[in-house]
């Protein structure tokens, strides 16, 4: 006689138990019970998504980017469980909603025939209350206005015709709820495969939807709304998320860009160049890389994205992954003709505006006379200046752990390299532009990467794809703040730009350097530092982003923008409505910091000057 195979029982008394720690101690509840079965609570919330399928779909994808979500085999098992969630988080937040989230069987509306692409289908179906009809018509507006590339959306009562349409709850009792279907727009037609892209777009569209539907139903409810649907979002990171950050810190700890493009032997090629009359470029020499690129490559693209459960997060890994991988094939093509290119991608092209700007800049600004070769604040002066400012950030946070050296193989100036602050030997530095230099190096770039440490993923203190040109424009900012944006810094800065379209536009080494010291009339070893610069590794556009990064950061201000959220680590202008969404979830912490310039008496009116709006050449100060 066979045994008899006895089902394993439903995991109810240990999801109570898991509501009970959940409600009393504010424990999440991440909650596997086989087949993947899963129940995921970071939070109490008056919703919850749910997903039956055993297939990862999109509509699995949506539903597990939530913060309070269900995914089951089974569509008994599911209603069990959602039952129990919902009897208890109604009873705790006052109301509750539950959102069925799957997929239809075919996308009806596509045929082979079709001379243009169609709208796709997105059927609906709720309860009889006034609040799940509000839920309803929030999800049907939301996602029809939201175009998932190349099709529009087109909502419909839905009336299930298969197995995998069927409502999960029929006769829902007392429970709320928002059936969701879609069309399956992302599948290749015929095929196994998906797009992408496509796919990823309505996931983002089910996801804002549903949380836009939940907001709606709670002021339907008579119930307080939060202040954007998008703090109804996460605020736990899953353990697959700070692996995959911490995978891709690993490889971005491996080297430092700047250092491995910068040259070793600034002083002896200036005066080589000298020597030869400005002619003949001069030998420039790289410290040897201590890794293999190809190796750092395969480890960069080991770290999988793949079950992140948020696609914000998903997003912003994977631009840095991009990143950090066109970071090395520069590396690997460093002083070959590729390595120009392959910046031009990083850093972008010097567009005419910018470089119009950067000619302005220098016909309205005075030329300054050849500085006179007098001895200013040396190495170990700056060093000390910076080691008291740095002492003075630690007092307000302790954690401010950052260190100066100097150092012999950097050209004359400063350099942040994660949490050091480099000076160079050479450094000659006249003593009213310390406290500026500081600001800008200190102030800004360490303090962003202390703040960004504080927020639990190091992509925040590494910075985000694309952060170093808001991070040098709030750097020049601070300058201007404590009052150090002089003629010469300014005439610089632009000078940078002229140097980056003429090394871009093919000009040699020679030919940039005739530009800004004959036409523009710059000192030969100021205008020698400043096309080393930009011809570092074999061609470096990025120095046309100090001026671009300004001219962004005062518009910003000019907008009616806050300083404050740029503060919270290394970001980018194009990720601020990322980082609004974020902190509107609670994910990120306030900044641990902010720039002690900015409390001072001096920046105050500064800053008010520029909050109305000025131009670069109005932040000169005679």
């Amino acid at each position: 006689m066979k045994p008899k195979l006895v089902e394993p029982a439903l995991p109810l008394a240990q999801i109570e138990s898991d509501l009970d720690t959940l409600f009393q101690d504010g424990k999440p509840i991440r909650r596997e019970f086989g087949n993947g079965n899963r129940l995921h609570l970071d939070r109490p919330l008056p919703f919850l998504c749910v997903h039956v399928g055993s297939h990862q779909d999109a509509a699995f994808h949506a539903v597990s980017a939530n913060a309070s979500y269900l995914i089951a085999a089974d569509i008994g098992l599911a209603g069990e469980v959602a039952r129990l969630v919902a009897r208890r988080m109604r009873d705790h937040c006052g109301a509750f909603l539950m959102l069925d989230i799957g997929e239809l069987a075919e996308d009806r509306f596509l045929t082979e025939d079709v001379p243009f692409l169609p709208p796709f289908e997105i059927a609906l179906a709720c309860g009889d209350t006034a609040a799940e009809k509000a839920a309803l018509k929030c999800f049907a507006a939301a996602a029809s206005a939201r175009e998932a590339k190349y099709r529009t959306p087109r909502v419909d009562e839905l009336t299930p015709s298969t197995r995998a349409e069927a409502r999960l709850w029929d006769d829902p009792g007392e429970a709320a709820c928002l059936t969701v279907r879609f069309a399956p727009i992302y599948r290749v037609p015929g095929a196994e495969r998906v797009y992408p892209g496509l796919h990823d777009l309505v996931v983002a569209n089910m996801v804002d939807s549903s949380l836009q539907a939940v907001s709606a139903f709670l002021k339907a409810s008579k119930l307080e709304q939060p202040a954007t649907h998008r703090s109804l979002g996460r605020r736990a990171y899953i353990d697959a998320v700070v692996r995959a950050d911490r995978g891709i810190d690993d490889v971005a700890s491996t080297f430092d860009f700047l250092l491995a493009v910068t040259p070793i032997n600034a002083e002896p090629a200036w005066l080589e160049f000298q020597a030869d009359a400005f002619e003949r470029v001069p030998a420039l020499l790289y410290r040897p890389l201590e890794f293999e690129v190809a190796s750092q490559k395969r480890k960069l693209y080991s770290v999988s994205l793949d079950h992140l459960e948020d696609p914000l997060l998903t997003k912003l890994l994977s631009e840095k992954q991009q990143e950090l991988d066109l970071q090395l094939s520069m590396l690997a093509a460093r002083e070959t003709p590729q390595f120009v290119d392959l910046g031009r991608a990083l850093y972008g092209s010097v567009e005419s505006t910018l470089a119009a700007r950067a000619r302005a800049i220098l016909e309205m600004a005075p030329r300054v006379a050849a500085p006179t070769r007098q001895k200013g604040l040396d190495a170990d002066a700056v060093a000390a200046a910076a080691r008291d400012m740095i002492a003075g950030y630690r007092v307000a946070y302790p954690d401010f752990d950052a260190s100066v050296e100097i150092r012999g193989d950097l050209p004359a100036g400063l350099l942040v390299s994660r949490n050091r602050l480099l000076v160079s030997r050479d450094t000659s530095l006249p003593s009213e532009r310390l406290t500026a230099l500081l600001s800008h190096e200190i102030g800004v770039h360490l303090l962003t990467y202390f703040n960004g440490d504080a927020q639990g993923l190091t992509i925040f203190r590494n910075g985000l794809a694309g952060y170093e040109g808001m991070q040098e424009g709030l750097a020049v900012l601070a300058e201007y703040l404590v009052g150090g944006m002089t003629e010469a810094r300014l005439r610089l800065i632009a000078a940078r730009v002229i140097a980056c379209q003429a090394m871009l536009d093919a000009a040699t080494f020679e030919q940039s350097f005739r530009i800004l010291h004959s036409d523009f009339g710059f000192d030969g070893r100021i205008a020698f530092n400043i096309v080393l610069r930009v011809y570092r590794g074999g061609g470096l556009a990025k120095d046309a982003i100090y001026l671009r990064g300004l001219v962004q950061i005062l518009d910003h201000l000019k907008n009616g923008g806050s300083l404050t959220p740029f503060w919270i680590g290394k970001i980018s202008a194009g990720h601020f409505g990322a980082i609004q969404e974020l902190n509107a979830r609670g994910l990120l912490r306030a900044p641990r910091l902010e720039p002690a310039f900015l409390s001072s008496d001096a920046a105050r009116p500064r800053l008010k000057k520029a909050m109305a709006g000025i131009d670069p050449i109005d932040m000169i100060e005679t």
